[in-house]
């Protein structure tokens, strides 16, 4: 694949992207950018959730993490499907009956400003890792495949990926990306397929599923060794709480579901989207196995986040696949990123400044510096972890991050759901800063001294420390 084809497809996919958010951002306000002013079907929702939960991490990643731990994150899907019950049945109707803009106005509610103030910044801290991290594989792949090539340094590379980020929803803000997430859903599932396809064909695979079923690789379920990190109930009850915490307690992902016309349609969102991103997360998966016998049979060296793009661009499988290869990722890099922008946009702008108390015609003004302001924090975040991350696998490393920055949230969301006992709020912020210290220590100890390793567990575990602590320096007077 020629350089001047990657440029043709990246100019052609943004226009596409720069079209919507003109179309979108007619007439947009304050309201447009954080609310969509709740208009958005629930379907297009449903639909753009999946490519923003999968993201460019898990097109990247999740193929090459079948050669270490075979089909094992199959474990953590299943458990998402409880966890996705629990954001349909409890959450939504909270946040909805709470007409919330921000979800963290909850925790002022229920405890105080000094709560408040801590679940947003830990959602802050926790999102722009988040995104970070998959900016980071994202415009790694593309210094790989094409600035390298050009000459064109890094840092370069990674402004350049935030800036059109920010061209296409500085105006129109979420009621831009359910739009442009559905289409780049839409164009890294039939990435996924095209490629699925092209290898089967290839290797002369007339049965997709007999062939992964048959794959030594295909090993789902571990219950063997409990002290291991993919121990079946430790990765499903991860997996569940995982998705509460990343999904149902994320204001980036419920920002969207906020947009739908009323809680009804917001649940039909939340249970269509778990039943597709199932599957779908299946036959990643699968690519995943067809992708490492592919590389051992051609004698291709290529493991971990490097395994599916050298295949696609570097290996035989054609010209075609390569584009939507690389159409597939930039879709799921871009669907995770730009609403990552608009929800920390929106949260800082709300819960941090209290926009909605300033001035109405400073209001917008505000917005727009905060929206540049993460632009800019994003940019550095991807630069540090240009010097961080050697070798690994990086959905490992957001869910293992997620685990320490997610969990205090866990705890102050569950303190405030199932007690109704009230907290010392000026205690919170120590509390929450605390729990992850302790979570990180004690996970050491475990492995160290007995090689039990809670792996993506210490979400629980951290967010089990919150509680205790909330529990621990709660004010004797309940609430009426």
């Amino acid at each position: 694949m020629q350089p001047i084809h990657i440029i043709v497809l990246i100019l052609g996919y943004f226009g596409v992207l720069i079209l919507i958010s003109y179309l979108t951002g007619k007439k947009a306000n304050n309201t447009t950018f954080f609310k969509a002013n709740n208009s958005s079907p629930w379907y297009l929702v449903a639909f753009g959730m999946i490519g923003a939960s999968l993201s460019g991490v898990t097109f990247i990643s999740v193929p090459g993490w079948v050669e270490g731990s075979s089909m094992s994150y199959m474990q953590m899907v299943l458990g998402y499907v409880v966890g996705y019950a629990v954001i349909g049945l409890v959450l939504l109707p909270l946040y909805y009956r709470l007409t919330l803009t921000s979800i963290y106005t909850y925790l002022g509610d229920r405890f105080g400003r000094y709560s408040y103030k801590t679940g947003a910044s830990f959602f802050l801290l926790s999102r722009t890792i988040g995104a970070a991290f998959r900016l980071f594989l994202v415009a790694n792949v593309l210094q790989l495949l094409l600035f390298d090539e050009l000459g064109v340094p890094f840092w370069v590379t990674v402004t350049i990926t935030i800036l059109l980020i920010w061209l296409y929803t500085f105006k129109g803000g979420i009621k831009t990306i359910v739009w442009t997430d559905t289409l780049q859903t839409l164009f890294m599932l039939v990435a996924v397929g095209v490629c699925i396809y092209t290898i089967s064909d290839e290797m002369q695979i007339s049965n997709l599923f007999s062939y992964v079923a048959d794959s030594e690789l295909s090993k789902t379920f571990f219950f063997d060794d409990y002290k291991a990190g993919n121990y079946f109930w430790k990765q499903f009850f991860s997996g569940a709480f995982i998705a509460i915490v990343m999904t149902g307690l994320d204001q980036d992902m419920m920002q969207k579901n906020l947009t739908c016309r009323n809680l009804k349609d917001a649940q039909k969102n939340m249970f269509w989207f778990t039943i597709v991103l199932v599957i779908v997360n299946f036959f990643f998966l699968a690519l995943g196995v067809l992708l490492t016998d592919y590389a051992q049979r051609k004698g291709i060296d290529a493991h971990k986040d490097d395994l599916f793009p050298i295949i696609a661009i570097k290996g035989t499988l054609g010209l075609a696949t390569a584009i939507f290869f690389l159409l597939g990722l930039i879709a799921a890099a871009y669907s995770s990123a730009d609403s990552a922008l608009t929800s920390l946009t929106t949260s800082f702008s709300i819960d941090i400044l209290e926009i909605e108390k300033k001035e109405k015609s400073d209001q917008e003004k505000i917005r727009k510096k905060v929206h540049i302001l993460f632009s800019l924090v994003l940019i550095a975040t991807i630069l540090i972890f240009r010097y961080l991350i050697k070798d690994s696998s990086v959905i490992a490393d957001i869910f293992k991050a997620a685990g320490y920055t997610y969990g205090p949230l866990l705890g102050l969301y569950a303190f405030g759901l199932f007690t109704k006992l009230n907290v010392k709020d000026k205690a919170v912020p120590y509390i929450c800063i605390v729990a992850p210290i302790l979570t990180f220590l004690t996970n050491y100890v475990t492995i160290e001294s007995f090689g039990f390793d809670f792996g993506f567990f210490v979400l629980v575990v951290n967010g089990t420390y919150t509680f205790i602590g909330l529990l621990l320096l709660k004010r004797k007077k309940k609430m009426q």
